[in-house]
């Protein structure tokens, strides 16, 4: 069993760390806030900074909000880097900037420990089921030693290449899903506004060649008016800005994902900011004056 240190334990990050704890694994944690009760009822031990996590752990897992959270948990006051050793390992799991990752993994390299990117995709649901892919950039050493703990957290785990490429695929993974959300969204829209039932619709759709999992749940989310956070619109909103600006500087062009990340952008002005990113279609319901599931009259 291995000495991990866990930081940042929220919606996704608490039952990761729980699943380590249920492994048997030494847990060293460290939250913003008051550490979860059942995590330390578990054994998981508190620790009072991110250096003291990493001179009690041997692999130092952060999973926090953005570029700016890691940048202060590692190199920060009394941060993960002040308490590194040679030989240790820091596996970030947040989705942040790959130009980034790039250079806090350098930094880490001259501390003489080994760096891994590693955000996961699954949300709420995959992080609680441990069925999280889990997109990695690094050293293929290092990745070995750290698979047999990702495996405890995801079911596809995949050494994309070196650092930043595991940020990279993430981002390329959340264009997909917002595009894909905003496609879902349009057809029930399209579908309730003619008469339909969105939920036989969506149910029809399931079994052909329509069907993805952003369909089956947060087309299903859209029927049942479910947009409590398993992912919030801030964090995809986050993402999404990661991919624009990447593409500014690869002279890309991402037209669609532009148009997603407007329809964010008013969901947050609408005050949406911690719905769940399923909570798009409110966007688009308002444009079109009309709600999934409503009545329409001469349908």
């Amino acid at each position: 069993m291995s000495k991990i240190g866990f930081i940042g334990l929220g919606i996704m990050g608490r039952p990761m760390a729980d699943h380590l704890l249920t492994a048997g694994h030494t847990l060293f944690i460290r939250n913003t806030g008051t550490p979860p009760q059942e995590l330390l009822d578990k054994g998981a031990r508190a620790c009072r900074s991110g250096s003291e996590v990493a001179g009690q752990a041997d692999i130092i897992i952060t999973m926090v909000p953005d570029t700016p959270d890691v940048e202060e948990v590692l190199f920060g006051p009394e941060g993960v880097a002040e308490g590194l050793t040679p030989g240790k390992i820091v596996v970030d799991m947040s989705s942040i900037s790959p130009i980034a990752t790039k250079a806090f993994a350098r930094r880490i390299n001259e501390l003489g420990c080994d760096y891994l990117d590693a955000p996961v995709s699954g949300g709420d649901v995959g992080a609680k089921a441990a069925s999280l892919t889990i997109m990695v950039g690094g050293p293929d050493a290092a990745f070995e030693t750290v698979k047999p703990i990702f495996e405890r957290m995801g079911k596809n785990i995949t050494l994309v290449g070196g650092n930043g490429d595991g940020q990279t695929t993430k981002v390329a993974n959340q264009i997909i899903v917002a595009l894909t959300i905003e496609a879902v969204g349009e057809a029930l829209l399209f579908a309730s506004k003619a008469g339909a039932d969105p939920a036989r619709v969506r149910q029809a759709l399931m079994g052909g060649f329509a069907s993805s999992r952003i369909l089956e749940v947060h087309g299903e989310r859209m029927v049942k008016r479910n947009f409590a956070p398993g992912f919030r619109i801030a964090l995809h909103q986050k993402d999404l800005n990661l991919a624009l600006q990447g593409a500014r500087s690869l002279g890309v062009s991402l037209p669609n994902t532009a148009t997603c990340q407007e329809l964010f952008n008013a969901a947050v002005a609408a005050g949406g900011e911690a719905w769940d990113h399923s909570g798009m279609v409110r966007v688009l319901e308002r444009l079109a004056c009309h709600e999934i599931g409503e009545k329409t009259t001469g349908a």
